[in-house]
């Protein structure tokens, strides 16, 4: 810029020039102010990049603020590539994968990666909270019910309880470490009430290294934001009406760098001589829970931690689904009933028709 007002000035005694110099310096520095006033001058707008994929039983999606497209599909390339690793680990049916080896195990012992280990605690933990109904080694009634089958049905009573035979958390032993010890050879183990929460909260790190400010990470049923929009208000999250189309909303909620998970009976279910069976099945009798929520929505800031609770509250009922998330900090939920009455606890703000 001095160049150039060199050329301009050529002929001008030295003072005039200096003079001329100095108001073009000034205006030049008053424009800059006024561009960083109104949101930055030449700065670049940022765009959604966004990438889907079918993953983990369901269809993921995760979006980011970027402002460089390319640079944003690399970095999508990279979580979804992350998400490709966390199921070779962590797929009860994917032969090969860390947790089908230790569900096909040949000895009572077994040395787990760190990623497996964590979870098996983190379900060590709500078996102990929930009085051992959250059981993550229900896997054999789970294959028993068969919920993903066309034509389910309803199981023989006496396969059901041959079955529970196999059913116990209390027989699985973590030591401290990397080591699991199995105190009976057909104990199975199924992630399915975790993993999607830990996964979230694994890519939500990554994306935050990259720079990522803002976004959402959406493994269905498990939401995760990164930072707000780039207005600066928080994302809006649908909390969906169980047993309604998917779009049907029971009411919305602000989430600004948190998590929103929904559990409900809905997910996998199917209705025989009158009755309605779901996926969440009880370890002590065999059968679906009995239990008076419909749905269970928690609000966190881990995604594992949201994981975890939204199973626990859907399995213990409302009364003490709600003690047992008063009772946990930084926690809040929305429970819908079977009746369709929505209940939330005092931090929650419902958007929406959601107290109607």
């Amino acid at each position: 810029k001095m160049h150039q007002l060199r050329q301009v000035s050529g002929n001008l005694p030295e003072k005039d020039y200096l003079l001329m110099n100095k108001k073009q310096i000034f205006i030049f520095i008053c424009l800059t102010a006024v561009c960083l006033l109104v949101g930055g001058c030449g700065q670049k707008k940022r765009d959604m990049v966004s990438k889907k994929g079918f993953f983990f039983d369901t269809m993921i999606s995760v979006s980011i603020l970027c402002e460089e497209q390319e640079q944003g599909e690399h970095v999508l390339d990279e979580a979804f590539a992350k998400c490709a690793e966390y199921e070779d680990i962590f797929s009860r049916t994917k032969e090969n994968s860390e947790l089908y080896r230790l569900n096909h195990r040949t000895e009572s012992e077994a040395v787990v990666s760190e990623d497996l280990y964590a979870l098996l605690s983190c379900a060590k933990e709500y078996y102990e909270v929930t009085g051992g109904r959250f059981d993550i080694s229900v896997a054999p009634l789970s294959d028993l019910w068969d919920f993903k089958n066309e034509d389910p049905k309803v199981p023989d009573e006496e396969e059901i309880k041959k079955t529970l035979e196999k059913v116990g958390y209390s027989r699985v032993h973590l030591e401290a470490g990397d080591k699991v010890k199995f105190d009976d050879p057909n104990t199975m183990l199924d992630l399915g009430a975790l993993a999607k929460g830990y996964i979230a909260d694994r890519l939500k790190e990554y994306l935050v290294s990259e720079g990522i400010e803002s976004g959402y990470i959406n493994l269905g049923g498990n939401v995760l934001t990164i930072g707000e929009k780039e207005d600066g208000s928080p994302w809006e999250i649908g909390i969906q009406k169980p047993f309604a189309e998917r779009n049907e909303i029971v009411a919305y909620v602000d989430a600004a760098g948190s998590s929103v998970v929904s559990s409900g009976i809905y997910e996998r279910y199917f209705e025989a001589d009158g009755e309605l069976y779901y996926h969440v099945l009880d370890p002590e009798t065999g059968y679906p829970v009995e239990t008076d929520l419909a749905q269970v929505t928690i609000l966190s800031k881990s995604s594992l931690e949201g994981d975890a609770l939204s199973t626990s509250c859907l399995i213990l009922g409302y009364e003490k689904g709600r003690k047992l998330i008063e009772n946990t900090a930084g926690v809040e939920a929305v429970f819908v009933r079977k009746d369709g009455k929505v209940e939330a606890t005092d931090g929650v703000e419902l958007k929406g028709d959601g107290k109607d």
